[in-house]
């Protein structure tokens, strides 16, 4: 291991990247591992910047050549990981590296990096918290939804004992408090 790990995961639509956001701007020796997705963008994602976009052809062949960390196909055709490229290319800095992935992702993150790592699940209020901000996003049909609550429901049970924190976001400036002193505690290990 050269270096510490923050994992945030969660159900989609908990609020794990705007809470990744908030801590990046306050860790300047903090960069965000950008993770390999078969979806494609949504709005004005970019390649590089939010995911690496790789159609699912592609990343199977990566998979092939062992060029992950973790990977997981969470939807049929519809792949995410963790480059091994990706964490070369911040522990070369000397960052600390921050993952903002789903909950099996997160799960098989921090079993790759033990105790080098510390892993945060965000959780909703409740599901229908959860429905309210997903419909809010305005960016996924009835049955993308329909789907992604279910899974949020399957996700949650399987992480409560997977994570080393469960951290709850229902006031965004209490999460981002929580949030910072988590990282400060872990980071003075």
């Amino acid at each position: 291991m050269k270096g510490k790990v923050i994992i945030f995961s969660a159900p989609s639509g908990a609020g794990k990247s705007t809470v990744v956001n908030h801590l990046l701007s306050l860790h300047p020796e903090f960069e965000f591992s950008i993770s390999a997705t078969s979806r494609p963008p949504r709005g004005n994602e970019k390649d590089g910047v939010e995911y690496h976009f790789i159609d699912a052809q592609r990343f199977r062949e990566l998979i092939a050549q062992d060029a992950f960390v973790e990977y997981e196909e969470v939807y049929h055709d519809r792949f995410y990981g963790t480059l091994k490229s990706e964490v070369e290319r911040i522990w070369s800095k000397g960052h600390v590296i921050v993952f903002d992935v789903d909950v099996k992702g997160g799960s098989n993150l921090k079993r790759y990096f033990g105790e080098a790592a510390l892993s945060v699940l965000i959780v909703p209020p409740s599901l229908e918290v959860l429905e309210q901000r997903l419909r809010g996003r305005g960016t996924d049909p009835e049955d993308a939804i329909r789907e992604r609550l279910a899974k949020a429901a399957w996700e949650l049970d399987f992480a409560k004992d997977k994570v080393d924190v469960a951290l709850v976001n229902d006031k965004i400036g209490d999460t981002f408090a929580k949030a910072e002193k988590l990282i400060d505690d872990f980071l003075c290990r």
